[in-house]
């Protein structure tokens, strides 16, 4: 049986994250399966893409409406800024998280509903 036919939207929203999005390894190199509070920043950015297209349309939420300075404020920082006048700590410090709960709560929403 297909697991998008089972359990809670944020259980289906959780398994799709988890089928392109790798865990992560503890300090003994066991390996960690995504949660709903992982903050997906750390994530890689190829699959980070892949999911988002995914979970568009899966779940019919459109992502175009979302700030991703955000939760990516250095990447969103224009070019000759990142070169000669900020500092890349100080621009993160002002980072939000970006988790697989946000995703799974606006699923249930039917559209994104942070920023």
């Amino acid at each position: 049986m297909d697991i998008f036919l089972m359990g809670t939207i944020q259980d289906q929203v959780l398994a799709l994250f988890r089928e392109e999005i790798p865990g992560y390894l503890d300090k003994h190199w066991k390996e960690i399966p995504l949660e709903l509070d992982f903050d997906l920043f750390d994530a890689p950015g190829d699959d980070l893409h892949e999911v988002l297209d995914k979970f568009e349309k899966r779940f019919n939420v459109d992502l175009s409406g979302v700030t991703w300075s955000c939760y990516f404020p250095w990447e969103n920082t224009p070019l000759l800024t990142r070169w000669f006048k900020a500092k890349r700590e100080e621009v993160e410090q002002t980072r939000q998280p970006l988790t697989v709960r946000m995703f799974a709560e606006s699923a249930k929403a039917g559209k994104w509903i942070y920023d």
